[in-house]
């Protein structure tokens, strides 16, 4: 089942394409939720009297006047600022702590702290917030730059965490096929599926619990024999090549 040298050309580049997409949009994703939770728990311990509606006015009115938009050009410059100072010319990380230390020094706090500034004032302008919420949001902006830089760095430990728990039932998955265990791989491959959707997608761990994946669905649809053929393993792989 030999694949031509152009296909595979075209499939590897379709490959590092569509990875450093998932990555650049997955930071983008990640980072916003872990920046907006942020916000959240700074307005509240700084306004500690607001009601629950009240929060989520503020925070709207501030995101709305030039937040979101200033924080996701931040992160979209981070990131490529962060590939071309790592020299990764394939726009693609090949780790979680290589996009950890781009998104935790690439400047994104300080442009975080100057877009709030300009998003308050533009919102105490337009009337959607009052001036003195607004004062008292700026004032104690350093707790809510505390708060956002302490939820991106236990976003990445928890990223960390969860590839290592990857890997660990990567591993106990392939013992069990080893074993001939079924129903042991159906264990692991759940935990699999379970913890991957959280992961950054980093390319080398996509292909192994693709492959993985494709091996685990033909035993499982070959009435769970483990007799498979040389060109159904070689499928799994080369379809495991396409992430």
């Amino acid at each position: 089942m030999e694949i031509s040298k152009s296909v595979s050309n075209e499939l590897s580049n379709l490959n590092n394409n569509s990875i450093a997409s998932k990555q650049n949009n997955f930071l983008q994703s990640t980072t916003w939720k872990v920046i907006d939770k942020g916000l959240d728990i700074g307005i509240r311990s700084l306004l500690p009297n607001i009601i629950e509606d009240q929060v989520i006015e503020i925070k709207n009115a501030i995101i709305n006047n030039g937040f979101k938009s200033g924080v996701k050009q931040a992160v979209n410059s981070a990131i490529d600022l962060g590939k071309s100072t790592a020299g990764i010319f394939t726009g693609k990380f090949e780790s979680v702590s290589q996009a950890r230390n781009v998104i935790k020094d690439g400047g994104i706090i300080d442009t975080i702290s100057d877009t709030l500034n300009l998003a308050i004032n533009k919102a105490v302008e337009k009337n959607a917030i009052s001036s003195d919420t607004g004062k008292v949001i700026i004032r104690g902006k350093n707790a809510i730059l505390n708060t956002i830089e302490t939820n991106i760095e236990n976003n990445y430990t928890y990223q960390l965490n969860s590839i290592e728990k990857l890997n660990k039932y990567t591993e106990n998955w392939n013992r069990y096929y080893q074993n001939h265990d079924f129903n042991g791989m159906q264990k692991e491959y759940k935990k699999i599926k379970t913890v991957l959707p959280d992961i950054l997608p980093i390319e080398n761990t996509i292909k192994e619990v693709r492959k993985l994946e494709n091996v685990h669905l033909l035993i499982k649809n070959n009435g769970k024999n483990f007799a498979l053929t040389n060109e159904q393993l070689q499928l799994a792989n080369e379809l495991a090549a396409v992430v």
